[in-house]
């Protein structure tokens, strides 16, 4: 192990997101965006907010988007434009980041946490019906790691149960399902632009999209304390704004998100086919989906001793993520405990993420798969 380690101090580290070689791609065309935004000093809901919004609704295929200060509050606005409140449900997946359900219980409404599918670990549609009961007002599918939920077996059960469908796309920008992108197949797709997501800024920054210009108005509202004209409000809202000179930085990786998709997807395969017959479970690209991999996120029953035999080898990993929602203190009280939601359970107890970002070289992910299949070996052999 001391050899490895020494092996490991050697080599440069192989983070698991690298933000400083794309800004390197792209450094004099933001820095002159930020400029301009400066320059024209229209600094709230000005003309870069607005084009881009213009530009990503065009790009889900959605006839709105609502810019908004960050993922979580596009969740959080979300079930508000839907009159989402006290003595309501709203179903959520177990194995998802915190913020899918604490916008939930945000705006006084009780999340409904049901397991995954062990293969795309998003919702399991099959678990949807038995969880809708007449307090039931909507429900958030989580397109994790990536790849959208089985939004057409979920859509169909929310209409027939008149539910309305909160899409938690934060992983999933340009994801595709039978040529629909991640945004654009329920009521209201929630987007994080985080600095690590697919499409990130340079700090914090959301969106919302939707076919309802009803939901779009009553969102524009909200985003900024329910004006209806300057100093005119027309509800309770709150300051929730997207940042002109983050819109200008979205502006600029908007134009370049399909082609480093298509180069996650390709490093995805190369690492994939490289990383095939080891012990442990690759992700699947389930059918007619198109999976834009935010994470590479493996199944490793040894996954703590992986991590740290990949520590030593200069190799950066992630748990995404280490406690399903049911398990998570503030959500105790919903009575739900260990053993209740398997699925999801022993993804948080196997997960891990290795690097992935369009910038990974050849020889990036050949040494990814050196150390993963060295590590995977040693503790076969222990």
């Amino acid at each position: 192990m001391q050899a490895a380690t020494d092996r490991g101090a050697s080599l440069e580290t192989i983070p698991l997101v690298d933000l400083r070689t794309q800004f390197r791609t792209i450094r004099s065309e933001v820095l002159a965006a930020v400029s301009d935004a400066l320059d024209g000093m229209r600094l709230t809901l000005g003309p870069n907010v607005s084009a881009f919004e213009d530009e990503f609704a065009a790009y889900c295929g959605t006839a709105d988007c609502v810019g908004v200060a960050n993922g979580t509050d596009a969740l959080t606005l979300a079930l508000r434009a839907l009159e989402v409140g006290p003595g309501h449900e709203v179903i959520v997946p177990a194995h998802t980041f915190i913020a899918t359900a604490e916008a939930v219980s945000l705006v006084g409404a009780r999340p409904i946490i049901i397991d995954v599918d062990p293969l795309s670990r998003c919702l399991n549609p099959d678990l949807l019906e038995a969880a809708i009961t007449s307090r039931t007002r909507a429900v958030i599918p989580v397109h994790m790691h990536g790849q959208t939920a089985d939004m057409d077996a979920i859509v169909p059960i929310a209409r027939r149960r008149d539910i309305a469908v909160i899409e938690d796309a934060a992983q999933a920008h340009g994801a595709e399902l039978r040529g629909r992108r991640a945004g654009s197949m329920g009521d209201l797709g929630c987007f994080s632009f985080y600095c690590s997501k697919n499409l990130g800024a340079y700090g914090e920054a959301g969106a919302i999209t939707t076919d309802d210009a009803g939901l779009a108005q009553r969102l524009r509202q909200l985003r900024s304390h329910g004006e209806s004209e300057h100093y005119e409000h027309v509800s309770l809202g709150t300051n929730s704004r997207l940042d002109e000179i983050q819109a200008a930085i979205l502006r600029i990786k908007l134009r370049r998100l399909d082609e480093w998709n298509a180069a996650r997807r390709a490093n995805a395969d190369r690492l994939t086919s490289l990383l095939t017959g080891l012990r442990i479970e690759l992700p699947v690209e389930a059918p007619e989906h198109k999976h834009i991999y935010h994470h590479f996120a493996v199944l490793a029953e040894v996954r703590d001793d992986l991590r740290a035999a990949l520590a030593a080898q200069g190799v950066s990993t992630g748990i995404h993520y280490p406690l399903p929602l049911h398990l998570q203190p503030p959500f105790r009280e919903l009575g739900l405990r260990a053993g209740d939601l398997p699925v999801s359970e022993r993804i948080t107890e196997c997960v891990l993420s290795l690097p992935m970002y369009a910038e990974l070289t050849h020889e990036q992910l050949e040494r990814i798969a050196e150390a993963v299949r060295g590590a995977v070996e040693a503790t076969k052999a222990n």
